[in-house]
């Protein structure tokens, strides 16, 4: 009844100056949210004023000085599987590639292996050999072993760098890396799919609310980060514990699973009272980011599935794929076909990166080394092997009460 009597009616200068505000600002947000939009996911390689940074502590200053240099240790942490392997010498090939161009600032390069015992690719790989978890502690969760063997690792090895980079095998340098760490904050990539604020029943489990806001932790894993060693070495025992006690909390397992060790170093940052940097330039992930512009990391943990007109069929298998997960029980083929085209940018890169590294392949010595110390060819701190009852004192922290921790199998 209303809208039939008014429709007859001239509309009044009030309501075209409303209705025409309201049609202004529903245009500029819908523009705004696809500049936005684009500039997160899009074309342009962060070129026409992008600020690659998503998020920095209120007290950190840009800038700083850019001719002093900053060098920092790549360690990445890897399990002694074929799967493991084939990434682990992809990563280290690309490594080598960038180290020295300019503008990298990246100093030495580390494995840690945490099956307990040398491999083949000691000889090509530097590589420190950490002691995996108490038999069935991890609870089939291979990267519970992650931390505890960073735990060894900075406690053992003389590292000459003051700066980590805490990388993955399924890794690939694509641009030179600067130390993006600044004023004593170290650099992350942000995850959408950590979420402590909506998680923030468990979190409390963890973070007590006297520590602060659940917002005071960063959406984060331990994955790519920067970080001042000296820094790592406090976090480290207990992200090892807080991982620990989450894998052991059926509702914490179950509302985190596979990302819950990632989770773990957030909470243990938090605790330390450690904001990060948070970078979108520190990494791409194919297919979803399709340009590489100026990021420097390839993160190859999606399958990327084409029809041959070069259509994304994410969730269903592709005419044309390349999914890391399809080379399980060793590496892939020298030469992967091309994609169709039509593929983004950052697909075919991955493709040719990977044939790159096959065509350059070193021969894999099918023969151990002979120690830790001869492969590392650098001097080790005293190396006393890691007792399984040692494990209980050498990860108690300030945060966590050592009752609290299971440290035998269940």
């Amino acid at each position: 009844m209303i809208v039939k009597k008014n429709m007859g009616r001239a509309a009044s200068p009030l309501f075209l100056i409303i209705l025409t505000l309201g049609f202004f600002f529903a245009t500029y947000n819908l523009i705004t949210m696809v500049v936005h939009n684009r500039s997160m996911r899009g074309s342009s390689g962060f070129d026409n004023g992008f600020d690659p940074i998503t998020e920095m502590p209120d007290n950190v200053k840009r800038g700083g000085d850019d001719n002093v240099r900053l060098p920092y240790h790549v360690v990445v942490t890897a399990s002694d599987s074929p799967y493991s392997k084939w990434q682990c010498r992809i990563m280290y090939y690309w490594y080598k590639k960038v180290k020295n161009m300019a503008g990298s600032e990246m100093g030495g390069f580390t494995r840690v292996l945490h099956s307990g015992n040398p491999d083949n690719l000691m000889d090509e790989i530097p590589t420190f050999v950490a002691d995996p978890l108490p038999g069935g502690m991890d609870r089939g969760y291979i990267v519970l072993n992650r931390p505890w063997a960073f735990v060894q690792w900075l406690e053992k090895a003389i590292i000459e760098e003051d700066y980590i980079l805490m990388a993955e095998p399924d890794h690939i340098f694509v641009n030179p890396l600067p130390n993006l760490a600044r004023g004593g904050y170290p650099a992350g990539f942000a995850f959408f799919y950590i979420k402590p604020s909506e998680n923030k029943k468990i979190i409390r489990k963890y973070y007590p609310e006297e520590k602060g806001p659940v917002t005071d932790i960063d959406p984060i894993g331990n994955s790519p980060v920067i970080i001042q060693k000296a820094m790592l070495e406090k976090i480290a025992p207990t992200w090892m514990n807080v991982s620990i006690r989450m894998k052991n909390d059926p509702e914490t397992d179950k509302a985190f699973g596979w990302v819950l060790e990632m989770y773990g170093y957030a909470v243990a940052s938090a605790l330390h009272d450690v904001r990060h940097i948070l970078r979108k330039d520190f990494m791409l992930q194919p297919p979803w980011d399709k340009n590489i512009g100026k990021r420097f990391i390839i993160h190859y943990t999606y399958g990327c599935d084409y029809s041959l007109k070069g259509e994304l069929t994410y969730g269903k298998k592709g005419e044309w794929r390349f999914d890391k997960r399809s080379y399980l029980k060793g590496p892939p083929p020298k030469n992967i076909s091309l994609p169709p085209p039509g593929v983004p940018e950052s697909v075919d890169k991955l493709r040719r990166c990977i044939s790159e590294h096959k065509k350059n392949l070193p021969k894999a010595n099918n023969s151990l080394a002979k120690s830790v110390q001869l492969c590392l060819g650098k001097k080790l701190r005293k190396n006393i092997s890691s007792k399984k009852n040692e494990l209980g004192v050498r990860l108690q922290d300030p945060f966590i009460n050592a009752s609290e921790l299971a440290l035998s199998p269940q």
